[in-house]
Order: structure tokens, then C-alpha cells, then sequence
């Protein structure tokens, strides 16, 4: 189970996010739920504590390097312990999308909760190799 916050980039109805889910949940063979807290309800999203431990904690200090962010990042402390720190330098690609036709192919796999919606999807492997590889099936 994937708790989602909700953003923008990881929404049930994003065409390369679902896409990609569906990808690791056929690769991987296993059952992918994606589970989305409410919106402005940050307070049940455990990382929005961490980034809140992480604003404190720079408070004040200058970020005018790459260097300072990850410095003042690993110096921090959260529930008695320091984070584990990695630079990603690879640039995330935006603008690519699904046509509508792909996508529905991908909407007739997910599964979205008959009383949530949006808000709790299931995907099953078997059905996302059934569209990813179908000469496979």
C-alpha cells in the first residue's frame, strides 16, 4: 500500500504515474494500493512532520548551495535519528502524457473503490501484464 498525498503529480488520474504503477505492479507481480489522504489534512501525512522537523531546523540559515541544503538535511534529527541523504541529479521529465485512448486502457484495469473513488485504487499484477505484455497472456 502506497499512502499518496494527494499532490498533483502522483493523482490516480495521472496518466504516466498510473502508467508507471501499473509497469512495476506487472514487473513485480504484486497488488499495488494506492491510498490518498484528504486534501489540507497534512497532519495524518507522516512525511509533512519530517518537513516541518526539517524548516525548523534550517531556520534562519542560508541555502544558497546545493552543498548548505544537503548539509543542513543530514545534520537534522527526527525522532532521535538522522535522515539518510541522496542527491538526485536526474532531471524529471513533465509534459509527457497518455492519449485518451491509451489511458482509458489503463482505467479499465484499476480498480477504484466504489465508495472513495479517486481516493483508493487496486492494481493487480495480472491484469496489468494482460495490457503491458499482451502476447505474453
Amino acid at each position: 500500500m502506497l499512502n499518496q498525498d494527494n499532490g498533483p503529480e502522483c493523482k490516480s488520474t495521472r496518466t504516466q504515474f498510473i502508467k508507471r504503477i501499473c509497469e512495476f505492479a506487472g514487473k513485480f507481480d504484486i497488488i499495488v494500493y494506492l491510498a490518498y489522504y484528504p486534501p489540507y489534512h497534512s497532519k495524518y501525512n507522516p512525511i509533512e512532520r519530517v518537513w516541518g522537523v526539517l524548516e525548523q531546523h534550517w531556520n534562519g540559515g542560508v541555502l544558497d548551495s546545493v552543498d548548505a541544503v544537503l548539509k543542513y538535511a543530514q545534520s537534522m534529527k527526527w525522532k532521535g535519528k538522522y535522515p539518510e541523504i541522496h542527491l538526485n541529479v536526474n532531471k524529471y521529465k513533465t509534459g509527457i502524457r497518455l492519449d485518451k485512448q491509451t489511458m482509458g486502457a489503463y482505467e479499465k484495469i484499476i480498480e477504484r473503490d466504489k465508495e472513495l473513488g479517486n481516493w483508493f485504487v487496486e492494481i493487480k499484477p495480472e491484469k496489468c501484464k494482460k495490457l503491458i505484455m499482451p502476447t505474453l497472456w
